[in-house]
């Protein structure tokens, strides 16, 4: 299992179309900064996605998991790594096939931003992934 220092919160039913597998989301704060807390099951990861206008930052915190920008290679993540995604940028994060991942989503303000969700991530091309 995984060591986390936040709640793992209630299951994410609210975007689990945007997953494939199961996640868990517990919002740490919605005033200002918006930061989810974000739990992945081995092998789940979001669809790919673009912040428009504000970006996102993502805090490992647990596990062992994955980013990956449109058209480049993944990026594996540990607990410590940090991401900056900078706006308009086409991307999906999630799990290791063999580990749980939580990150902390920190979405950067700005005015008129939004979230994009485009299509999942086929399991051929997660399956290259170790």
């Amino acid at each position: 299992m995984y060591e986390s220092i936040f709640p793992t919160g209630e299951k994410n039913t609210a975007f689990a179309k945007y997953f494939v597998g199961q996640s868990w989301l517990n919002m740490l704060t919605t005033e200002g900064v918006a930061i989810g807390n974000v739990t992945f099951e081995p092998k789940c990861r979001n669809n790919l996605h673009i912040h428009h206008k504000g970006g996102q930052i993502l805090l490992c915190t647990a596990g062992r998991g994955y980013y990956q920008e449109w058209g480049k290679p993944a990026r594996e993540l540990h607990p410590g790594d940090v991401v900056q995604i900078p706006p308009e940028v086409k991307h999906w994060h999630g799990a290791a096939p063999d580990s749980y991942f939580v990150h902390l989503a920190v979405e950067v303000p700005a005015e008129g931003s939004s979230n994009e969700w485009l299509e999942p991530v086929s399991d051929e091309e997660y399956g290259k992934l170790k």
